[in-house]
């Protein structure tokens, strides 16, 4: 018989792990919430890996990171949910859905990655996910969530055509700061929380603005968003 790959090792190891007779107490006691900030760890391990360059490390930290994956995995197989198997080739489909500039038909070949977007959009109205913002995860730091935010947004049109704008807007906001600094110390994860919750209200009415009018986000101009933008602020629903 052949030796199994490694892959199937890992998984046969998973196994052992959590077999409730002969496995590791530890590993059995594990649950999805109590692996959560684990694989977070193991994540921002592999990130510190890549920004010192050392290969060696990213090696390590990578199969740190794969042996979440696994465990969750087998977690879900525990449940009669899904296997390891069906998130690989769940990804595996996605990658060819994604790309059909590189895995499609001859005419899909011939286009080009500008249709990424459009994609993600169908995938998450197949979800029940109609937002632009539907889908952004609520767990990364405000910071990582403001950018996401900012490039989604960005992708249907609602962005700063240069940087001039942007700068006024900072220097206005930066007037309102002035005013609200009598407030006391505020701390910057919980204010940008807030803040990205603001902008995702605001989207959101806008959304729902332009569908009560037949319009289509992509073909907006500024000063369309710009209208948008300041109804939803003022709560207009008209």
């Amino acid at each position: 018989m052949n030796d199994p790959s490694p892959i199937q090792q890992l998984l046969d190891i998973m196994r052992r792990l959590r077999d409730p007779e002969h496995g590791c107490p530890w590993d059995r006691a594990q649950d999805y919430r109590s692996l959560a900030p684990y694989t977070l760890e193991e994540a921002s391990e592999v990130i510190d890996a890549l920004e010192r360059g050392d290969l060696g490390a990213l090696r390590d930290e990578l199969g740190d990171l794969l042996f979440q994956v696994v465990f969750l995995s087998q977690l879900a197989e525990e449940d009669g949910r899904f296997d390891f198997q069906a998130v690989a080739a769940a990804i595996g489909d996605k990658l060819l859905r994604r790309h059909p500039h590189v895995f499609g038909d001859a005419a899909q070949r011939a286009g080009d990655a500008g249709g990424w977007e459009a994609i993600k959009a169908g995938e998450r109205r197949a979800r029940g996910q109609h937002g632009v913002l539907a889908d952004v995860p609520r767990s990364l730091p405000a910071l990582s969530r403001a950018a996401k935010l900012g490039r989604r947004a960005g992708g249907v049109g609602f962005d700063w055509p240069d940087a001039a704008g942007a700068r006024d807007k900072v220097l206005e906001e930066i007037r309102e700061l002035d005013e609200a600094a009598g407030q006391g110390k505020l701390d910057p994860e919980t204010s940008l929380r807030r803040a990205n919750a603001k902008f995702e209200g605001r989207f959101a009415a806008m959304e729902a603005l332009a569908a009560t009018r037949g319009l289509a986000l992509e073909g907006l101009s500024a000063a369309d968003w710009d209208g948008l933008w300041n109804e939803a602020k003022a709560g207009i629903q008209s």
